[in-house]
């Protein structure tokens, strides 16, 4: 039987509350994952916890090894996962505490390692991803976040650049041309090494700051910082909720 697996993002390299019951290390044929798989039991539920940008937080978001990571919890036992995210709000519902459920997601990276169908195939593989996050998995999120009366927008768009450097103006105002609600780093290739695996997949998605052009003056790492503290309290009430449903 499958497990949820949690991907913590910035400000979650570790989950408290787990129960752990031992730390894997699983070696891949894409290299090494981000860090050790922890096991354990999170709100009565068997989890597995990995920490996307390693513990310490030291990989950036276009080194990480997604491949690894997502081959990695499939191997240990996961066939539901989800994302957390820290972004940056466009749209005007997108300020700093707000969560996003996103349904859509557009690809702005360069260079990354995207797919699990590449070098020596025996035929090429197309997998459909018009829409790139499971829905059953998207409900449980938002019935999660709305029974605990936090403030989300249970759709939208997530753009995802390729960093490690925050937006230009321009560019802010090209997404919000492109339809995109919020902006990350880290969605792709995750969600869709996740789909050509075979596993259920949502994000939840933590405005910690506004993007580029969408507040006064410059956006500094002190007031990013303050906001995921507070915000990833709520994202393991969230979590605890979704679990022990």
């Amino acid at each position: 039987m499958g497990s949820y697996a949690i991907i913590g993002g910035t400000g979650l390299t570790q989950l408290e509350g787990l129960d752990i019951i031992d730390a894997q290390f699983i070696d891949t044929p894409y290299g090494e994952p981000s860090a050790n798989i922890m096991r354990g039991r999170y709100a009565g539920q068997d989890v597995l916890f990995l920490a996307r940008h390693g513990h310490p937080h030291r990989i950036p978001p276009h080194q990480v090894n997604y491949r690894a990571n997502l081959w990695a919890l499939r191997h240990a036992g996961a066939d539901k996962i989800i994302a957390v995210n820290a972004v940056g709000g466009i749209s005007c519902a997108m300020q700093t505490g707000h969560f996003c459920i996103p349904d859509q997601i557009i690809d702005y990276t360069s260079g990354r390692e995207h797919t699990f169908y590449a070098g020596d195939l025996d035929h090429v593989t197309h997998v459909d991803f018009s829409y790139p996050y499971d829905q059953t998995l998207r409900l449980k999120l938002i019935k999660a976040v709305s029974s605990l009366g936090f403030s989300c927008t249970n759709q939208g768009v997530y753009g995802c650049t390729q960093g490690p450097r925050l937006e230009t103006v321009a560019e802010v105002t090209r997404m919000e041309r492109d339809g995109c609600d919020i902006v990350g780093m880290t969605g792709m290739p995750e969600t869709v090494l996740a789909r050509e695996l075979g596993l259920a997949y949502a994000s939840l998605a933590l405005v910690v700051n506004p993007a580029a052009g969408k507040a006064q003056g410059v956006i500094t790492i002190s007031q990013i910082e303050q906001a995921v503290v507070e915000g990833m309290a709520k994202v393991k009430q969230i979590l605890s909720n979704l679990l022990s449903a």
